[in-house]
Order: C-alpha cells, then sequence, then structure tokens
C-alpha cells in the first residue's frame, strides 16, 4: 500500500472519529466525580471566557472541603504544611501560567491565572510565587485545618509512615528524620510506591472546557502528595504532564502518581495520540501504557476530549470516576472506567 493511501486512511479515520462527538460541545470534564465543580465551569462558559470557566471550576474543588486532595487544609508536607500547585492553559494563544510548592495563598488557579496574564513567565515556585501572589493582591494565610494538623500528627506517630525517602539514613521504612545519603545506592523496588497512590489519593483535579466553536482551556489545582519532601512539585503545574492542550485537536489532563507521570509527559502524549487518529480513550489508555513498561505498580488515570467533543478516559490500579457535561446533558454525569489490563 502506498504512503499516500495510508495517510488517507489515517484521515479518514480522524475524520469519523470526530465526527462521533459533534453536536456535543459546549463540554466540560474533570479527573474527579465532582459534579459542583463541573457545573461551575459550564454555566460560566455561557457567560465568560474559557479562562474563566477553568478558574470557576477549579476554584469550586479548591473550597470544596470534602476535596481533601485539593486546596487548602489537606495533604500536609513532612513539615506539616500545605503548599499548592496549579496551572492554566489557554488554547486559543498556546499561553501558559503556573505555580509550584505555593504556601499560605488559597486560591492557587486564580494565582496561576496572573502568571498567564500578568507576567511573560510560566512557572513561578514555592517563596517567590507567595510573594508575586501578594503583589497580585491575595492575602497570606495559614493553609492548616484542624484535619490536616490531626493527619500530620498522626504521621508523626507512626514513626513518618509513609515518605517518599529512599537510600537515607537513618532507614526511612521505620524512622523519621533527618536523613543524610547512604555510602551506596540499593535498587529500590516499585512496589514501594504502593498505598501513596490510590482511589482516595489521586490528588489533582484537572479540568477542561471546550466552548461551543471549538476553542479548548484547561487546567490543574492540588495540595501535592501528602507527606511529600517539602519544596516538592509534582506533575500538576508542568505542561503537557499534568494538563495540555492542542486548539486544533483537543485536550488531555492527568491525575495519579504525578512523580512518575511527570517523567512521560503523559497529557502531551495524549493529545499526539488523537492527532494521529486516536479517539480519546484510546490515546489515553496508550499514554498510560508507556508509563507501564517502567513502572509496572503504577497509578494513574488521564480523561481527554477531542476538538469537536468526543470524549474518554483511561486508567489502570484503579477503577476511575470522572465527571463530565456537554450541551446534550441537562446535569454533570458521573463516568466510571475500569482499569485497562496488561
Amino acid at each position: 500500500m502506498s504512503t499516500l493511501c495510508i495517510k488517507t486512511i489515517k484521515l479518514s479515520l480522524l475524520f469519523c472519529i470526530l465526527e462521533m462527538g459533534s453536536g456535543q460541545l459546549p463540554l466540560v470534564i474533570n479527573t474527579w466525580p465532582l459534579p459542583d465543580a463541573t457545573s461551575a465551569a459550564f454555566s460560566r462558559l455561557s457567560n465568560g471566557s474559557l479562562l474563566d470557566a477553568i478558574v470557576d471550576g477549579c476554584t469550586n474543588a479548591e473550597e470544596d472541603r470534602k476535596m481533601a486532595s485539593v486546596g487548602w487544609g489537606g495533604s500536609p508536607a513532612e513539615n506539616g504544611e500545605t503548599a499548592l500547585d496549579a496551572l492554566i492553559i489557554d488554547g486559543i494563544s498556546q499561553n501558559m501560567g503556573a505555580v509550584g510548592s505555593m504556601k499560605r495563598i488559597k486560591n492557587a488557579i486564580r494565582v496561576a491565572r496572573h502568571v498567564l496574564e500578568n507576567t511573560k513567565h510560566t512557572l513561578l515556585v514555592g517563596e517567590d510565587a507567595t510573594k508575586f501572589a501578594v503583589e497580585m493582591g491575595f492575602i497570606e494565610e495559614d493553609l492548616s485545618s484542624k484535619e490536616s494538623r490531626e493527619q500530620w500528627d498522626h504521621w508523626k506517630t507512626n514513626q513518618c509512615q509513609p515518605n517518599f525517602w529512599q537510600n537515607v539514613n537513618p532507614d526511612a521504612t521505620t524512622n523519621c528524620g533527618p536523613y543524610k545519603p547512604r555510602h551506596f545506592k540499593s535498587k529500590t523496588s516499585d512496589s514501594q510506591r504502593s498505598g501513596l497512590v490510590d482511589v482516595d489519593h489521586h490528588d489533582t483535579i484537572g479540568m477542561i472546557a471546550i466552548n461551543k466553536d471549538g476553542n479548548i482551556a484547561a487546567g490543574t489545582s492540588t495540595n501535592g502528595a501528602t507527606f511529600k519532601i517539602t519544596g516538592r512539585v509534582g506533575d500538576s503545574p508542568i505542561p503537557g504532564s499534568g494538563a495540555y492542550v492542542d486548539n486544533e485537536i483537543g485536550s488531555a489532563a492527568a491525575t495519579g502518581d504525578g512523580d512518575v507521570m511527570m517523567r512521560f509527559l503523559p497529557s502531551y502524549q495524549t493529545v499526539e495520540y488523537m492527532r494521529n487518529g486516536m479517539e480519546p480513550s484510546q490515546a489515553a489508555e496508550h499514554a498510560l501504557r508507556r508509563i507501564l513498561k517502567y513502572y509496572p505498580q503504577f497509578q494513574g488515570a488521564l480523561v481527554a476530549a477531542n476538538k469537536t467533543g468526543a470524549f474518554g478516559a483511561a486508567c489502570f490500579g484503579w477503577t476511575f470516576q470522572y465527571s463530565v457535561m456537554t450541551s446534550q446533558m441537562s446535569a454533570p454525569q458521573i463516568v466510571t472506567v475500569k482499569p485497562f489490563q496488561l
């Protein structure tokens, strides 16, 4: 078969797949079964911009105290302090803004938007991100809650288990720090990651919004891995990892073991698979399968949508649920996805 014929078949397949989603726009999808966040974003699409929709949807999750892994009041680091990561992407301009390990500022997604709109940078981190937020008019305040303090106290009493250290003295599997590096490296089994990420602890909310014209935006927000080493920045604020948009193709957003996921840019890879003709669920699964060659105990999920409104998801390691609303739905729907098999 000639190269021209193969290209023609691929383009025809892509056209058919895109047609399957026609009439679904506008659309909002997010990586948690959070109908209120989805509804907040979808409602904003009718009287605001795509960025307004992403900010409203992610803010709803940040302020929902049932969501312990997003926003203030949850997932303390090993020093007991909560730090936030967030990302927002405008597909029309391909402009992005993000914050990582930001402390003492509650609305991370709003600060990320200021990075996008008020700077020529993409990512600000740590205390400097906090300083930037204050300059933009945000108020510094304690991000801890009664629940996060109790969670941290219990962790300390339990000899700081689990944690994210390895190849250190004293033995991090039975002791708290401070730690010093060992003078040799031992092979660390990937199975040691078990229990750090699961159906209740996959942290990030990732959100995709597509308006009636097929333009796309995406965003993420999280307080990161529970008991993370102070200063850790996960996948959520990394473009191509936590989320990605190509306004001509579609978007994807990830949740799960961010330290592993960011090594493979799965959101970017999902969009590239859609560019090559895969439907969203298939593209998401292929992106996750690339990770499993190296990390067979990995747990994670991706949601994806293409430009005309076809959407889907894939997961590995747990049964995943996400929330979606389209023009054909009177209310957000919760979709359950079974993990694929190796």
